[in-house]
């Protein structure tokens, strides 16, 4: 499983930490994703979604 919402596409971002004295190492950023089952066309799917999606209604949850 990758680590991407199925719906917006938000994935793992890849950066910079800059310390006080500007010394730079690598650091990711994960999206908050949370697995659910959601209505899909009727039918129920299991479902990858970040909770921006999830909070914006874009997702129905099966109850």
């Amino acid at each position: 499983m990758s680590r991407k919402c199925e719906i917006c596409g938000k994935r793992t971002i890849s950066g910079n930490k800059i310390s006080h004295a500007h010394n730079k190492t690598r650091r990711v950023w994960m999206p908050n994703l949370i697995k659910l089952r959601a209505l899909v066309k009727g039918r129920t799917q299991s479902l990858t979604v970040c909770a921006r999606c999830l909070r914006a209604g874009k997702v129905e949850k099966v109850v």
